[in-house]
């Protein structure tokens, strides 16, 4: 059954506004910074600072969307960052097992607060609260001073790019769109070109196969010239960011694809999946939806909420490796106002303040926001303290659309 436009856009107004507010906000400083926002170092810089924020919102949207929160995040991203340097300072232990039991730690701590949280029946906001001052207090304890010095291999994951294994192209608009001499003119990394192009062609299909499979269930689907125009948006924006990234001086890689940036990449992919096409994605909106409802359906909601605070666990345990990474240091003030950053990451990209509704695509625009944010007030020399407030004006915005579009809704 084919919808109107009219029906299909209003359905999706908060999606499309989002992905327009952020195209808005990257033109209005690339303009405002007179081009700087969108080198390639700058471009890179974006992705390696803002990546703990990408994966952190990505457990926080699950978390919110179940009807939680979580305000420990980011003490447990300086606790276990604290215990992996402390390994691999102290204990000389190799780098990636010291990140395989980072990893088994933050799933034993998402364990422990899904523990109150489901089983005991404790408030979320009360358990993540008090981690918040437990997992602070035991990273002060191990990172009691500054530990640094970390094997290259694990630095790498944070700061290091993919290896140009497929040599370089020539740059087509060397002397026309960039100026002759341009250090970012000279060759295109052909890993990163390749990596853009499968990213296209697998948004095409896989929206193509979702479309077809709604059709056959017989589901409003979206106009087709709506539909190929948001993939033509879309994969303009990749194709943009894809050859920026190519760009490179000399082989030596600046411009190139950051690792980090296909971590975060698998990431997104993987939890997309699950919050759409899994049994466990569904529970997670019926428990969020309506609890009663979903447990009078069969749902497990005592396994539901103890699940998505252990993944909660597991990707603060990877933030903090990347953060760790980024920093090449283990510090106990490491992760300072992380768990702010997710939650209105979320809801700037859409996610309910009552929980039930949000996607991961949302999440990850609203992240991309405040993290463009970041970069373009800072290239512009805007006072830290400002740029704060600027950031909880927007957040306040969010909400407040949210907020106003339901009740709007509710007395339609």
């Amino acid at each position: 059954m084919n919808a109107t436009i009219k029906d299909i856009f209003g359905k999706n107004l908060r999606q499309y506004g989002i992905m327009l507010a952020l195209v808005a906000i990257v033109l209005i400083f690339a303009f405002a910074t007179g081009g700087k926002l969108i080198m390639p170092d700058n471009l890179w810089s974006l992705i390696q600072q803002n990546g703990y924020v990408l994966i952190l919102a990505l457990g926080m949207l699950m978390v919110i969307i179940a009807g939680h929160i979580d305000l420990s995040v980011g003490s447990g991203v300086a606790f276990i960052g604290a215990i992996i340097g402390y390994m691999m300072y102290t204990w000389q232990l190799n780098w990636i097992l010291a990140v395989v039991a980072g990893i088994v730690i933050g799933l034993l701590m998402g364990a422990w607060q899904g523990f109150w949280v489901a089983v005991v029946k404790i408030p979320a906001f009360v358990v993540t609260l008090a981690g918040m001052l437990l997992f602070r207090g035991l990273a002060q304890v191990i990172a009691a001073r500054t530990m640094a010095g970390f094997p290259a291999g694990f630095n790498a994951i944070a700061g290091g790019n993919l290896p140009h294994f497929l040599g370089f192209l020539p740059n087509p608009f060397a002397g026309w769109l960039i100026p002759t001499g341009s250090p970012f003119a000279e060759s295109l990394d052909t890993v990163t070109i390749l990596i853009g192009v499968i990213g296209i062609v697998g948004l095409i299909v896989t929206g193509w196969r979702t479309r077809a499979r709604q059709i056959q269930h017989g589901l409003p689907v979206e106009a087709m010239g709506l539909t190929i125009t948001r993939w033509v948006i879309i994969s303009l924006a990749i194709a943009f960011v894809t050859f920026i990234l190519s760009m490179s001086v000399s082989g030596t890689g600046l411009g190139s694809s950051p690792i980090l940036l296909v971590i975060v990449a698998v990431l997104i992919l993987a939890y997309a999946f699950v919050m759409t096409r899994t049994v466990f994605g569904r529970h997670i909106y019926a428990v969020g939806g309506n609890r009663n409802a979903a447990l009078l359906s069969g749902v497990n909601t005592v396994k539901t909420d103890f699940m998505i605070f252990v993944n909660m666990g597991l990707l603060t345990a990877i933030a903090a490796i990347v953060t760790t990474s980024r920093a090449g240091a283990a510090v106990a003030a490491a992760g300072q106002s992380y768990e702010l950053d997710a939650i209105a990451a979320c809801f700037i990209g859409g996610t309910a303040v009552t929980g039930g509704i949000g996607r991961v695509s949302g999440a990850m625009v609203g992240a991309l926001i405040m993290g463009v944010l970041n970069m373009g007030l800072s290239i512009l020399s805007v006072d830290a303290n400002w740029q704060m407030a600027i950031k909880g004006l927007i957040l306040l915005l969010a909400v407040t659309w949210d907020l106003v579009s339901k009740r709007r809704s509710t007395v339609a």
